[in-house]
């Protein structure tokens, strides 16, 4: 299946019926824009016996990705509308994430508690990861995969294709990061523009909006409660006690099969 949220676009394996998963060649073929389907991620849906599914996300470059926000609303959303539920719970490498059906054709899901200690992010080395001794003074995040969230006056003027790839990679981030840089327009608005590990610019990141807005409200700079702007549309995300709740859009494209004789090439 060919999915979004907000354009940020997934290709997903459904594997509940004990198909095979992909191979990484499959997979890193298919994220070719032009020579497979392209997306940001990829997911696979597999059975488990505590929740509606299990969720494994990879990366436009093969790499495996923790989190995937966007993928799970679209995914809770598909498996919603399969069963009739309004609510279900979606295994992911954070455990067990609680999805439901927000009305007005929104998903909602929580991403879980954000991770502030150094090691949990992971960052290489002790330190405040409030503001990290990074030029810019970023704030550093983990919501199953790492953040590093810079606070700029204006994300527009900022070359994301640049600025991106020279974070990502940093050494404080052993197992690299995804960027996002911010621009508070209010106490409950943020402008977000994101570059997402193994992938680089995208329109939308459900887990790079969460970072985001944990960072603003740590900062001080915005409420636990904000509308994320991204390239791709609006997010609302509400940092609880229990987590943080990201709600927004979904979209399913097409369901499709591939062909022998494109697996035949790889």
């Amino acid at each position: 299946m060919k999915m979004h949220g907000l354009g940020n676009d997934f290709v997903v394996f459904d594997l509940r019926d004990g198909a095979p998963a992909p191979s990484l060649a499959v997979i890193r073929a298919l994220g070719d824009r032009h020579r497979g389907v392209g997306y940001d991620q990829l997911a696979l849906i597999e059975a488990d016996s505590e929740a509606a599914a299990r969720l494994t996300f990879y990366n436009a470059d093969g790499s495996l990705s923790s989190a995937c926000g966007n993928a799970t609303r679209c995914i809770a959303r598909h498996l919603m509308d399969e069963t009739g539920e309004t609510a279900l719970t979606l295994r992911t490498t954070r455990g067990l994430l609680a999805c439901e059906d927000a009305g007005g054709g929104m998903t909602r899901v929580n991403m879980g508690t954000p991770l502030l200690d150094w090691q949990d992010i992971p960052l290489a080395e002790a330190m405040d990861t409030d503001e990290l001794p990074i030029e810019g003074g970023p704030v550093a995040t983990g919501m199953g995969n790492p953040h590093c969230t810079f606070f700029v006056d204006d994300a527009e003027a900022i070359p994301l294709h640049q600025f991106g790839p020279r974070y990502e990679h940093h050494p404080l981030y052993p197992e690299r990061t995804n960027v996002e840089v911010v621009q508070v327009l209010s106490d409950s608005e943020i402008r977000l523009r994101i570059w997402e590990r193994g992938t680089g610019i995208t329109l939308a990141s459900g887990s790079c909006s969460c970072a985001a807005a944990v960072a603003a409200a740590r900062r001080g700079l915005t409420g636990r409660r904000v509308t994320v702007h991204v390239d791709g549309g609006t997010l609302e995300i509400d940092w609880r006690d229990d987590g943080v709740w990201m709600t927004g859009p979904t979209a399913h494209v097409f369901t499709a099969t591939l062909t022998d004789a494109f697996l035949g090439a790889l």
